[in-house]
């Protein structure tokens, strides 16, 4: 099983590197891939385009395969697609997280990568979100994947059966504008 971790970014909406924010003592990117760590893949990407000289300085990417996107611009559609070409050949399932998403919880990622069917993705209490399950009869699609909202186009494509997996509370805050990470940050207080 392969995670794939979205970094790369240019973080325009946010007027600087958000993989590099401040989150409960390290860095957003730091937090997300702590969490992807923990679920024991047997491989972890993270793609890294917009700011790669930075990331490689200030995350700790140890135990993490690297892939840059020189296309990073056009959309997460391309980071997916550059990444598809170096999972390990034996994997059989993707799960995507995103690297700006830290509040995904370890079981939710276990629960959905273990589901049936080639596509899942889980249901919370406000709607869909990630992380999602690619089985490997879609990594083909994936390789051919365009644009921001490519994979939610994949998952209401009707092409392959999708899997909703329940999860607790409302969908974890994805952190695309400011007001976005000053939600994330006073969610932490107690």
């Amino acid at each position: 099983m392969t995670g794939l971790v979205l970094a790369a970014g240019a973080s325009v909406r946010i007027g600087g590197a958000k993989q590099l924010l401040p989150y409960r003592g390290r860095t957003l990117l730091d937090a997300t891939l702590e969490l992807a760590r923990s679920c024991r893949f047997e491989q972890l990407l993270v793609t890294l385009g917009g700011a790669v000289s930075l990331v490689r300085e200030r995350v700790d990417l140890t135990g993490v395969e690297i892939v840059e996107n020189p296309d990073f611009t056009a959309g997460c559609g391309s980071s997916i697609r550059t990444a598809v070409q170096v999972v390990d050949p034996r994997a059989d399932v993707i799960v995507l997280l995103l690297g700006d998403q830290p509040g995904v919880r370890a079981a939710d990622v276990r629960r959905v990568a273990a589901a049936p069917t080639p596509l899942g993705v889980c249901r919370y209490s406000d709607g869909l979100g990630h992380p999602f399950r690619f089985g490997r009869e879609v990594f083909p699609e994936l390789s051919g994947l365009h644009g921001d909202k490519a994979v939610w186009k994949l998952l209401h494509s009707g092409r392959y059966p999708v899997t909703e997996v329940p999860a607790d509370g409302p969908v974890p805050i994805d952190v695309d504008t400011r007001a976005d990470y000053e939600r994330l940050l006073a969610g932490e207080a107690p």
